[in-house]
Formats: C-alpha cells, sequence, structure tokens
C-alpha cells in the first residue's frame, strides 16, 4: 500500500508490457529531479530541470519546465511504454491548484500513461516523507525557503496546511529567517533595537561596511531581494557565536516546527502514538546544533513517542518509491528501487540530460 492513504494502488502483479516505465518527478524552487523506472524498480533514465514551483514561476512556466526534464527521461529509456507519472511539487498547498495543475497536464504526452489516473500531482511534502519512512502513520515538517507540513494515517486521512507565508499563520524558513536578520540588524545600527552581531554579520555577507548599505541596495534595486533569504546563515551563525538577538530567532524556529508537527499529529490523533517525524529542508538539513536540540526537547514536551528523524537524501527518492507503491509494484521491486535510487543520488545522478527552456 502507498505511504499516500488517499491513493489507491493497482493490483499487484498487474500485467504491464516488459520495461514499461514509471515517471517520477520532484520540482522545486532550484531543480526540477526525474527519473524513469521500470516495474522490477530499475533506474532506466533520469533527468534534471530548472526550478519548477509554479507559485513562483506561473503554471503555463512550471509546465515547460517539467516538459522539458520528463520528455527527456522518456527520450532517454528508449520508448519505453508509459505506465504513469507521479509528480511532487513545491507550491501545491492547496488542493485548487493541484486540480489546476492537473487539468493543465492532461494532453500532455509525458503524462498519458496507461494507468487510471495517468498522472498523480501532490505536494513535494509527501515525497519527503516517504524518503524517510514506509509507515503509513506519520508526520513530515520542511523548512526550506519557506515551511510546511504534512500527516497521513492508515486509514487515508491526511493533515495539511495552506502554508501561503504569514497570510496563512507560519513563521519561519530561510526567506523569512533571512530578513529577519535584516530586520534586527538595522534596529541594532540605528538604536531602535539592542545590539545584535547581526549588525556587522549582515553587512559582511554582502561585502559592504553597514546595514545601511545594504536597505539602500535593496531598495534602489541594486541588490536582488532574493538575495535576502542567503541571510539565513547568518542568522544561525550569530545564534552560535552567542548573540541573543538571534538565538531568540533560532528558538522560535524551533517552536515553530514542533507546533507544525505537533498539530499535524494531534488533527491526526497520533500525538500519543510511537510515529516518525521527518524532517527536511534546506534550512533543518544545516543540521545547527540550537535548532535541533530545540526540536528534540519541544518535541519530547508534546509528544514524546514521537520519532524524530532528518532527511538529507533528495525527495526524487520518495517520489521514485511512490511511483512504484501506486501501481502497485512489490515490495522486492520497492526495494531495489530504492537500492538503484540511493546509488545515482551518491554519484549525483548521473544525469543524462540536463533540460533548459
Amino acid at each position: 500500500m502507498s505511504i499516500l492513504g488517499q491513493q489507491k494502488p493497482h493490483a499487484a502483479g498487474e500485467s504491464y508490457a516488459p520495461g514499461a516505465v514509471v515517471l517520477a518527478i520532484d520540482g522545486g524552487g532550484s531543480k526540477t529531479d526525474v527519473v524513469a523506472l521500470t516495474v522490477d524498480g530499475s533506474l532506466v533514465s533520469r533527468s534534471r530541470g530548472a526550478g519548477s514551483n509554479p507559485d513562483t514561476l506561473g503554471l503555463e512556466h512550471s509546465i515547460s519546465v517539467i516538459r522539458g526534464a520528463a520528455e527527456g527521461a522518456l527520450e532517454s529509456s528508449g520508448g519505453r511504454q508509459l505506465i504513469q507519472t507521479s509528480i511532487y511539487l513545491s507550491g501545491m498547498d492547496l488542493l485548487g491548484q493541484i486540480d489546476a495543475f492537473s487539468a493543465a497536464i492532461s494532453d500532455e504526452r509525458w503524462a498519458q500513461g496507461i494507468a487510471d489516473p495517468p498522472a498523480i500531482v501532490d505536494n513535494d511534502l509527501f515525497a519527503l516523507l516517504r524518503a524517510g519512512t514506509s509507515e503509513l502513520d506519520a508526520v513530515a515538517v520542511v523548512c526550506g525557503t519557506g515551511m510546511n507540513a504534512v500527516g497521513v494515517r492508515s486509514d487515508g486521512t491526511t493533515a495539511r496546511f495552506p502554508a501561503l507565508g504569514m497570510i496563512s499563520g507560519d513563521w519561519g524558513g530561510g526567506q523569512f529567517l533571512g530578513a529577519q536578520a535584516l530586520w534586527h540588524a538595522a534596529r541594532s545600527e540605528d538604536g531602535r533595537g539592542p545590539k545584535s552581531l547581526l549588525e556587522e554579520l549582515v553587512p559582511q555577507a554582502y561585502g559592504l561596511s553597514s546595514v545601511i548599505e545594504v536597505i539602500e541596495g535593496l531598495h534602489l534595486k541594486r541588490i536582488p531581494a532574493r538575495s535576502v533569504g542567503h541571510l539565513a546563515p547568518v542568522l544561525f551563525a550569530a545564534a552560535s557565536l552567542g548573540d541573543a538577538v538571534a538565538a531568540s530567532q533560532v528558538d522560535r524556529q524551533a517552536q515553530e516546527i514542533v507546533i507544525m508537527a505537533v498539530t499535524a499529529l494531534r488533527r491526526l490523533e497520533l500525538q500519543h502514538s510511537n510515529v516518525p517525524v521527518i524532517l527536511g529542508g534546506g534550512v533543518l538539513a544545516s543540521n545547527d546544533s540550537r535548532l535541533m536540540s530545540g526540536i528534540a526537547s519541544g518535541m519530547e514536551q508534546q509528544a514524546p513517542h514521537a520519532r524524530i528523524q532528518l532527511v538529507t537524501v533528495p525527495p526524487i527518492l520518495g517520489a521514485g518509491l511512490l511511483a512504484l507503491e501506486s501501481i502497485g509494484a512489490d515490495s522486492e521491486a520497492v526495494s531495489r528501487a530504492e537500492r538503484n535510487l540511493r546509488e545515482a543520488l551518491d554519484q549525483g545522478l548521473g544525469l543524462v540530460y540536463e533540460a533548459g527552456f
């Protein structure tokens, strides 16, 4: 059974043409990975494209990026029969977005598998979750550029969040933390707030001598606005050096991660159960000691039976396993696919095709 309780896998052993493949796609803000796997778990092709988050690129641009990577993987697979395409994307935070994306790709050749449905579309958090566990009761929290969480229960119930930033009650993520670093640096420099090492470290990150120079550069568009997100590591560095202002922000981030995890567990009535809580995303992958100890402490207090697991492997691993499970592939094939994918990831995916637009 798939970890996604809402999906009903095809019957195990269903007959497909020899060498037929599933496509698994994981799309984020910086890259899109695609792998083609046979029913027995062999990895026959893979490709990579640019970022494909539809929230930031728009629907048409997102699809164009995915099209290039998906068609590249299919071409490299030698014209094998396509069974199904499974697509896990950042930015698929609302069910309406999933429906709109599914409708928009319904005529795409790379989404025209022979299974029913020919294509599965969902949030990339499910790929992260499956990369970390095969258990049917589980929660995943991602803290990368932004924050999100999802939970699944063995009866098919899921817990989701809109994850649209401040307007949906979120606090944290790399972009947000970078902005907080700049905010506190500005107030340290002009006297409105307590003194902080951020006053020195933030302009140093830009090769400048003062915070006001950074502010002017951003305001006058000499410095790209997106670069603010790159200040998140500066915040963690300041906290590690004992800066109280920065430390308070790291502690708040730990609390927010715990809140999302515990809320998902509570909504699924799993808060007293021995279930995995999968953690992923760039901020968490840094494995900052203060952040991780804060998360561990908070989880121990609020959900002491949960098991924290940090996952740093790319989510395409989970996407590939979900794709096979969705067509009823047997456990031996899924295990073989996991070994093959991990080996390819250890080798940097060994990409045979670079998709572009």
